[in-house]
């Protein structure tokens, strides 16, 4: 596998797209990631459908054939110099094979974003037309928006948690009693500042995953180096990054486009919302129909909602082991809270030992 073309980093004043592939968008929430890309000095557009709605299917953002004109035509207009996804949700799958990836690899390589469901997409990017993507947070969703979410953020994943089993809609055990013993005037005023402490870290971290796109965006030199994670296979590697959500990857096989193998590649996953068994099936498919062949190393991002992480845990490294690679599991990927950008299409080197991913140029030219 090759290094795949990287597009321009971006400058203030830049014209860029947000379009829906996939699942509806609230109207607030996009307004919202509206204000943070024009804070950032860009000028965005949104595309026709993006709040369009289906007719007939309330799980999708406008009809296949809507989507797919969006994508294209915001891909091929010459002012526009990135496409962000508002979300993701389902739907990419439908509408890809829809876009004319002639004239999408004819427009050159451009800056997109997204991930879950996109996951089709960056595939779709690689494969049809030879582009770099960039596997980031969408601007509609409350882990870009963190705390300028309109209807509040979701409850961040408790990463103090050991199975990481905590995430939004989930209660802490022994949170939220009705009463409490008392404490002195000190003990609280102590609290008030542990609280606010906390809350200013609660802070960063929310801001976290924008942050770090928008480091990538801007100043991809500045964020070569991942430092994340740990060893699940010690180990050094390098090779072309590829990769995102799992289910959507083992989807993908025997699709038009899809490729057969991933030789010489840095293999990145991570999933939402899918127990142990099931992650196991997708692994076991994807290493049955050969796509994992040739794999060098393979990076584990977050596995949110997924049950207990020894559990999780205890799968990836059974299905993964035949690989004989280095894995770095816990890197900071995906569907949790401060994701942070992952460059897919791009040669880098994993150091399982040390924790990090380093690319070996910038993300973006």
């Amino acid at each position: 596998m090759v290094p795949l073309a990287r597009p321009p980093r971006l400058r203030p004043g830049a014209r860029v797209a947000v379009v829906a592939p996939s699942g509806p968008v609230p109207a607030d929430r996009l307004r919202a990631g509206l204000g943070i890309l024009r804070g950032w000095g860009l000028e965005p557009v949104v595309a026709d459908h993006v709040l369009a709605g289906h007719p007939r299917f309330g799980h999708l953002a406008a009809t296949d054939a809507q989507r797919a004109a969006d994508l294209q035509d915001a891909w091929c207009d010459p002012s526009v110099a990135a496409v962000f996804c508002a979300r993701g949700g389902y739907g990419a799958q439908r509408m890809a094979d829809l876009v004319d990836w002639d004239a999408v690899r004819a427009a050159g390589p451009k800056v997109f974003v997204g991930f879950s469901d996109i996951t089709a997409l960056h595939e779709a990017f690689a494969v049809r037309a030879g582009f770099a993507t960039l596997h980031g947070p969408m601007i509609a969703t409350a882990d870009f928006l963190g705390p300028d979410t309109p209807d509040g953020p979701e409850s961040p994943v408790d990463t103090d948690s050991p199975d990481g089993a905590y995430g939004p809609g989930r209660v802490v055990p022994g949170a939220g009693t009705a009463s409490a013993p008392a404490v002195s005037a000190s003990t609280a005023a102590a609290s008030a500042v542990g609280a606010a402490a906390g809350q200013r870290t609660r802070t960063r971290t929310r801001t976290r995953a924008r942050d770090h796109l928008r480091a990538t965006l801007f100043d991809p030199g500045s964020v070569r180096t991942l430092t994340v994670g740990r060893p699940l296979f010690p180990g050094r590697a390098e090779g072309v990054t590829f990769g995102g959500c799992l289910s959507v990857l083992a989807a993908e096989v025997g699709t038009p486009g899809a490729r057969p193998a991933a030789r010489g590649a840095l293999l990145c996953l991570e999933d939402v919302g899918e127990e142990p068994y099931r992650l196991d099936r997708y692994l076991t498919q994807l290493l049955r129909s050969g796509r994992f062949d040739g794999v060098t190393g393979v990076l584990l991002g977050s596995w949110r909602d997924c049950g207990p992480y020894p559990q999780v845990r205890e799968v990836l490294a059974e299905r993964l082991a035949g690989l004989r690679v280095p894995v770095l599991e816990e890197a900071g990927f995906g569907h949790n809270t401060g994701a942070l950008t992952v460059p897919l299409g791009a040669h880098a080197v994993l150091d399982a030992d040390a924790g990090t991913l380093t690319l070996t140029r910038p993300a973006l030219s």
